[in-house]
């Protein structure tokens, strides 16, 4: 795995795993969001700028997870909770939070 930036205050650098997993590797994780229950991917160096041949990486790795998770589905990559540590979420076809949300 290369050097990557970490914020040790950051939530999504500590990577916890507090919801369930789906996919791991040295560009990024997946794991069910904590406040919609969708797919989120996560890259693994704090920033706002992925390079695009790693944003191509998550992209394909999140659809595949989204796919089987939601079926159809659309990528939201508004990081409304954490600006500065760059995700997306897969959302449902038509809807914003996951199958297992109480919210929904």
């Amino acid at each position: 795995m290369t050097d990557r930036l970490l914020d040790p205050s950051c939530d999504l650098c500590e990577a916890a795993r507090i919801s369930p997993w789906f996919h791991e590797d040295d560009i990024c994780w997946i794991a069910e969001c904590t406040i919609c229950a969708t797919p989120m991917v996560v890259w693994r160096s704090h920033g706002t700028a992925p390079p695009a041949h790693e944003l191509e990486h998550m992209a394909a790795r999140l659809a595949e997870v989204a796919t089987a998770e939601l079926g159809d589905h659309w990528i939201d990559g508004n990081m409304r909770n954490i600006p500065d540590h760059f995700h997306a979420h897969a959302r449902p076809a038509g809807g914003f939070f996951g199958p297992r949300s109480s919210r929904r």
